[in-house]
């Protein structure tokens, strides 16, 4: 990068150097893809706990509760239908999160 090149010009340290502009400048990339995986995450989770392979009963995890609603789900439809939406509300926020993130850290967006 240009400002990197005019640094070394300018006689800057290596360890200037990465501590003024390369670490700033990589802390937007990193913060948006650590919250735009976090919904795949938590989905993984909670699909394998579906499934049977994840978390175990005994402990609570929302793909525990969707598979033992949908036991119950003809008398019972809530016991399914709030995991699965409480799943589907949280990967949306983070989604919009790490979108609203990668707007605000873009620069070609700014003008």
């Amino acid at each position: 990068m240009d400002f990197i090149k005019a640094a070394v010009a300018m006689g800057a340290s290596r360890r200037r150097i990465l501590l003024k502009h390369l670490i700033p400048n990589c802390m937007g990339p990193i913060i948006i893809t650590v919250t735009l995986t976090i919904p795949s995450a938590i989905f993984a989770e909670a699909f394998l706990s579906f499934l049977g392979l994840g978390v175990q009963a005994p402990i609570a995890s929302w793909g525990t509760m969707a598979n033992d609603g949908l036991s119950a789900l003809r008398y019972y439809p809530w016991r399914l239908f709030f995991p699965a939406g409480f799943i589907s509300i949280t990967m949306l926020c983070f989604n919009l999160v790490g979108d609203g993130l990668r707007d605000s850290f873009d620069p070609r967006l700014k003008s």
